[in-house]
């Protein structure tokens, strides 16, 4: 059976490509619609833009971190109680922490969200104690940079989580980084590099044993990311096909929903 598939743009697309994407993406058949928060970035904007142009996407954010971002100002930014409340029923707000503390940080935070938000929150978990907690207090998970034997061992660690907790476990989610032709591989390149320099992440790719790119798929056609995509069928409860495009224009953006759609 296929795995649900989500679709993932960078949050420095305009509104006009996030209109049409995610339009699109509803039209094709994807669950979910997500997108980044980079440090001056804000990806609720762009899930806001997003929810305007859908009635069924879930709308996710992967991730907005709880060590910069406190709680209160996560809650503002949603508008909460306002005309411009973002969709709560849909929204599936992605969170990660890092620095010392990350842990309970996390688990305060997801507590709170959930509680003065009423939406679905995930957590970012890269490591074993991350994914331990993510079993025990959040309503789904949100891998990155995983190939499809890795993700079941994190999976398991997740779901031995839950069990602890005495609950059941959440739902199981990756980014699956997706690009097309040499320019798109390239563009990989340097994104996986990117990722690759940062300590935790290094760390993660260590314990795999691959690379970002290895980690990823870089197709030359529709037919490539189809066949690479059964990969994930059954392993997770859901993948987010995250576009890579080399100058993510509107026509590269939904070449890629295109690419990556769900089998009808």
């Amino acid at each position: 059976m296929t795995t649900p598939r989500g679709f993932g743009i960078a949050v420095t697309l305009d509104d006009t490509t996030i209109t049409q994407a995610a339009s699109r993406a509803e039209t094709r058949g994807y669950s979910s619609f997500w997108t980044n928060n980079s440090p001056g970035s804000d990806g609720l904007h762009v899930l806001r833009v997003a929810g305007k142009a859908t009635s069924s996407l879930n709308l996710g954010v992967g991730v907005i971190p709880v060590h910069r971002h406190p709680v209160d100002e996560i809650v503002q930014r949603s508008g909460k109680g306002t005309a411009d409340e973002l969709p709560m029923g849909r929204l599936l707000l992605g969170v990660g922490a890092s620095g010392p503390g990350a842990l309970a940080l996390a688990r305060e935070s997801i507590e709170r969200l959930r509680t003065e938000l009423g939406c679905q929150v995930y957590l970012a978990a890269l490591g074993p104690k991350m994914c331990r907690l993510a079993g025990e207090v959040a309503d789904g998970v949100l891998f990155n940079w995983l190939t499809p034997e890795y993700a079941k061992q994190s999976a398991d660690i997740v779901r031995e989580g839950a069990t602890s907790a005495g609950r059941p476990a959440p739902r199981l989610m990756t980014y699956v980084r997706v690009s097309l032709r040499d320019d798109g591989l390239e563009r990989m390149k340097k994104e996986a590099a990117r990722y690759e320099s940062i300590p935790a992440y290094a760390a993660h790719f260590a314990r795999m044993g691959v690379g970002g790119v290895d980690a990823s798929i870089a197709a030359q056609d529709a037919a490539e990311v189809q066949e690479r995509l059964k990969a994930w069928d059954g392993v997770l409860d859901e993948i987010v096909v995250r576009s890579i495009t080399p100058n993510d224009t509107l026509e590269e953006t939904l070449e890629l929903v295109e690419a990556g759609a769900p089998v009808q």
